[in-house]
C-alpha cells in the first residue's frame, strides 16, 4: 500500500512578518524606532504629516513551496517610511536584524537578502529604505 502525503497548508507568511516586528519593535529604546507603526498595507494618505511615521510596510513578493512541501521559502519586502534618510536606514536596519534574528511558528527561519537601499517615496516625498529577507515558512498539517 503506498503512503498517503499529509495535507498541507503555508499560513500567512505576510501576515506573520507585520507581527513579529510588531512585537519587536514595541518598547525598543532607540529613538528612531518610537512610535512606529507596522502594517502591510501602504498608506492611503503618505503625506509628510502623517501621523504614522515612521511606518513599517511587510509584504510577500514571492514564495516557492519545497517539494516534498515540508518548506516554503517566500521573499518579504519592508520598507520604512520616516522622517528623514538616516532614520530609515537605520530604522530598516533594525527590522532586518529582528527579522534575521527571529524563529517561531510560522516562520522559522530568515536569511538576508538585498538593501537596505534608500529613495523617496514618489507620491509623497518622504524619506524610505527597503529591503528584502528571504523566510523559511512552516508548514500547516491538515487532516485528510
Amino acid at each position: 500500500m503506498a503512503a498517503v502525503k499529509p495535507l498541507v497548508t503555508f499560513p500567512d507568511v505576510q501576515a506573520a512578518g507585520a507581527g513579529v516586528l510588531r512585537t519587536a519593535l514595541a518598547g525598543r529604546p532607540e529613538l528612531y524606532a518610537a512610535g512606529a507603526t507596522v502594517g502591510t498595507r501602504v498608506p492611503a494618505d503618505r503625506s509628510p504629516e502623517l501621523d504614522r511615521l515612521p511606518y513599517v510596510m511587510v509584504r510577500k513578493d514571492t514564495d516557492a513551496p519545497h517539494s516534498s512541501m515540508a518548506n516554503a521559502r517566500c521573499t518579504l519586502r519592508v520598507t520604512v517610511w520616516h522622517g528623514n534618510a538616516d532614520d530609515a536606514h537605520d530604522l530598516a536596519m533594525l527590522c532586518q536584524g529582528l527579522l534575521i534574528v527571529h524563529s517561531g511558528p510560522v516562520i522559522r527561519g530568515v536569511r538576508p537578502g538585498t538593501g537596505p537601499l534608500s529613495a523617496v517615496d514618489d507620491v509623497s516625498g518622504i524619506d524610505l529604505s527597503t529591503f528584502t529577507v528571504l523566510a523559511n515558512v512552516r508548514p500547516t498539517v491538515l487532516s485528510a
